[in-house]
């Protein structure tokens, strides 16, 4: 069968063209085809060749050869990273796979679809033949080709045998559905569930990396339903599925499980980074272990706590660094933060100005919550890093449209974003008092006596910090001390007024620029 117009890098073709011409056959092979034919940029590059490995090295100097599945690295020298190595391996088959992980035995094959015969999923047993540097026949002896137009995940051979081998597989399964969209087939569906058990033979560190290929992916919502259909996450992440079914009090329209995963949804709907997103997920994992109904009414009193306790062990125990784990048990334990505003007549009139409704309760309004002030807020950064605040909004965000109930960030949520900005940006020389040099530096340097000049001299030096911020160290304003000193007390105030009105105007567009970002007046 021969394809369209698919277009082979250079870098490839360069490689399968000089095996070629050494004699050998060689095929671009596995995932980076299935991409090609889906329309989507392949990640890596992966040739099947005839040629044994010692004959590969001798072809491509530049290659190197480092463990025992027959596989050759060669550099191509691209600058693209997805082009700068080729994975090129031999032709192989397959012995038995008694840990569940790995063959026992790896044998060089004869052909190339007794090497495509071992392959996961059909959509991976695909091979492509490349004839003058264009893309020629398609070898799909397992009609991988109809299931990426049906877009289907089916095992190639025998489900059960396929998983029996290599039980990562039943979590790469998930994780190409997750990523592309598709479904698993039936047959491998079933075969999925049975073998699900034999997950816990598969190294912790693997079972990461496939679990972060589904968190990172576009769906990962419909990963995690997989995983816990098919019975896997039982395996992996237990205290998550303690969610199902367990009912919450209004504003939630869903069940703590369907919660965390609308929160997870979210969050890859809005491209936010791995740590947000496994944050959302977890961030009231704490709820089943702390409901207690008081009143005629469920409470989850302390679930932030016991959820970052539960988050941290969770993370350990599949691999995660320490340090990860404590950022992500950190948001997980802060998301329940405080970010009333007074209802004051500014408040009313901004919220009418944006289009909102002044009197609408909030979600989480309640009256004896008090306003939150601006050292409640620094003390949430300093408790959180200010590295880490805006992850953790972030995850609070997640937290809130997954209710259910708003239909978008609301206003007093943007109007805290303003706020942290606002007291972060603080941070920047604005003041004479924020210079990285003092009254005390000047009069020791220049041998001058305290007065009104420390003072000008001072104000002229935050007048260059104001344009550009990275002068403020001190060794460029020791320099600039000498040069001022030279100016009359005049100038100095000259410069002096100007850095006050340069600073006045660009306090109030910098407060304009964060109040227009988060659309808060």
């Amino acid at each position: 069968m021969t394809v369209g117009k698919l277009v082979i890098p250079q870098e490839v073709c360069d490689v399968v063209g000089k095996l070629q011409e050494a004699g050998h056959k060689a095929y671009v092979v596995g995932g980076c085809v299935r991409d090609l034919l889906r329309g989507a940029q392949p990640k890596d590059w992966d040739v099947a060749t005839s040629a044994k490995p010692e004959e590969i090295l001798k072809l491509f100097p530049e290659s190197f050869y480092e463990n025992k599945f027959l596989t050759v690295t060669v550099k191509t020298g691209s600058e693209d990273p997805t082009l700068a190595e080729v994975e090129v391996t031999t032709f192989r088959a397959e012995g038995r796979y008694t840990d569940k992980r790995h063959p026992d035995e790896v044998r060089f094959a004869e052909t190339l679809e007794e090497d495509l015969s071992r392959r996961d999923f059909t959509v991976n047993a695909l091979a492509l033949n490349i004839v003058e540097g264009m893309a020629g026949e398609l070898i799909d002896p397992f009609g991988g080709q109809k299931d990426l137009k049906k877009k289907i995940i089916r095992a190639a051979g025998e489900p059960e045998k396929r998983f029996d081998e290599d039980a990562l597989r039943m979590m790469r399964a998930v994780r190409l559905a997750a990523e592309m969209d598709f479904v698993i087939e039936e047959c491998t569906a079933v075969a999925l569930k049975k073998q699900a058990g034999n997950l816990r033979f598969i190294a912790k560190e693997r079972v990461r990396d496939e679990l972060i290929k589904i968190f990172l992916s576009e769906r990962p919502k419909e990963g995690l339903e997989f995983l816990r259909d098919a019975g896997l996450l039982s395996f992996i992440m237990p205290e998550l599925e303690e969610g199902v079914g367990m009912e919450q009090r209004w504003p939630h329209k869903y069940d703590v499980w369907e919660h965390n995963l609308r929160a997870i949804e979210y969050a890859a709907k809005e491209k936010f980074s791995l740590r947000v997103r496994i944050s959302a997920l977890f961030h009231d994992i704490g709820k089943p272990r702390t409901r207690v109904r008081r009143e005629g009414i469920w409470t989850f009193y302390g679930h932030d706590v016991v959820g970052a306790k539960m988050a941290y062990g969770i993370l350990m125990r599949i691999r995660f660094s320490e340090k990860e784990s404590e950022t992500i048990a950190n948001l997980v334990r802060r998301h329940m933060f405080s970010y009333k505003l007074c209802r004051d007549d500014q408040y009313r009139n901004d919220m009418r100005a944006m289009g909102e409704d002044p009197e609408k309760k909030d979600i989480e309004d309640s009256e004896d919550m008090q306003e939150t002030t601006d050292s409640a807020i620094r003390r949430l950064i300093r408790n959180v890093g200010a590295e880490h605040i805006g992850e953790l909004i972030q995850v609070r965000i997640c937290d809130r449209i997954a209710t259910g109930v708003p239909k978008a960030v609301p206003y007093r949520l943007r109007h805290f974003q303003f706020r942290v900005e606002k007291i972060l940006r603080e941070g920047e020389a604005t003041d004479v008092k924020m210079l990285a040099v003092r009254g005390t530096d000047v009069m020791e340097y220049l041998g001058i006596p305290s007065g009104p000049r420390v003072g000008h001299i001072l104000n002229a030096l935050l007048e260059e910090v104001l344009d550009e911020p990275t002068k403020n160290n001190r060794g460029y304003l020791f320099r600039q001390m000498s040069e001022l000193n030279a100016l009359t007390d005049e100038e100095l105030k000259k410069i002096r007024d100007e850095a006050e009105e340069k600073f006045e105007a660009r306090e109030e567009g910098r407060v304009s620029a964060i109040k227009e970002k988060y659309h808060v007046r």
